[in-house]
């Protein structure tokens, strides 16, 4: 054998032992890497439910997706019914999270008296669902979807109507557009007469959630009830009616989740709240219009928002 060949050969061999080294390092930098987002196949799917009008839609995916994000096996039960069939699914553990506001929880579900100041409203349902449920509440965002009615600007300035003691004394010349469940909730129509007295529409229609803005703007009713960061607002120039005697409590977004879904994964509550700041109203407002305004799916809106802040790839 010539010392060409040897040295070839030792050539050869040393780079493959060389890319061999390589392969080795890449792959053990890369499995390093996937530790960080991948879980083991033992943890837990996590099942994502959620009410079903859009933000509630927009939340759950937004939710999801973060998830997903770390490495979590995700199950999406979305467009759940109202509040009481989310809220039961939660706690026969048929899904481990929806977001939830927390003037729902203080009226609709604790059955607590309304309280103006946000903190004591989330540290009285943060309080009430782990001693009663052993539902958590994680960080609330600075949103507040509250409960609200709203009237195209023409009715404001017909009626010169703009709080909800004016409505209370009008409303027997009004016809309402309301989603079924607000007929029966202490903070809805119950609590508004209450409260104000009066508000003896001269009909009540029950609409479904999707179409209570169309029902509004084609005349087919005089008020609509609406929530505060609805995109219908600003995208039609619609007038809210400031609840001067303070019936609403503030109504700020959280996950709510399983305690023994925390027990097991606790980083879960770092990863969600972490989405929490960024969702102002204004924020709200501008994703539930992208959808309900410019007829862009959900699903593509949930992402690119999440992408726009950073926090999924």
């Amino acid at each position: 054998m010539s010392v060409g060949t040897l040295y070839l050969r030792t050539f050869r061999h040393a780079g493959a032992r060389l890319a061999a080294a390589a392969l080795l390092a890449f792959l053990t930098l890369a499995a390093g890497s996937a530790a960080v987002w991948a879980q083991p196949e033992s943890a837990p799917v996590i099942r994502i439910g959620s009410k079903n009008f859009t933000e509630q839609l927009l939340l759950g995916e937004i939710y999801a997706l973060l998830l997903e994000e770390h490495g979590y096996r995700v199950e999406r039960r979305l467009n759940l019914a109202g509040t009481l069939v989310a809220h039961q699914a939660l706690v026969h553990g048929e899904i481990d999270l929806y977001p939830e506001y927390t003037g729902t929880g203080l009226f609709n579900m604790l059955n607590l008296e309304p309280m103006s100041d946000a903190e004591a409203v989330y540290n009285a349902v943060k309080q009430g669902y782990e001693e009663n449920w052993d539902l958590i509440w994680l960080d609330p965002a600075p949103m507040n979807n509250t409960q609200a009615i709203a009237v195209t600007r023409a009715t404001a300035e017909k009626y010169d109507m703009y709080t909800l003691s004016r409505m209370a004394e009008v409303a027997p010349e009004l016809v309402m557009a309301a989603v079924p469940e607000f007929t029966e909730r202490p903070d809805g129509l119950k609590g508004l007469q209450e409260v104000y007295g009066g508000f003896e529409f001269r009909a009540v229609r029950l609409v479904d959630f999707g179409i209570k803005y169309r029902v509004l703007l084609q005349g087919q009713a005089d008020v609509t009830v609406a929530f505060g960061t609805d995109g219908e607002i600003i995208g039609h120039d619609l007038v809210v009616m400031e609840d001067d005697k303070g019936l609403w409590p503030p109504y700020q977004v959280a996950p709510v989740v399983r305690k023994e879904l925390l027990e097991r994964a606790p980083e879960i509550a770092d990863i969600l709240n972490s989405v929490q700041p960024y969702l102002t109203d204004e924020t709200a407002q501008r994703l539930n219009w992208e959808v309900d305004g410019n007829r862009r799916e959900y699903t593509r809106v949930a992402r690119e928002f999440l992408q726009e802040i950073g926090l999924i790839r």
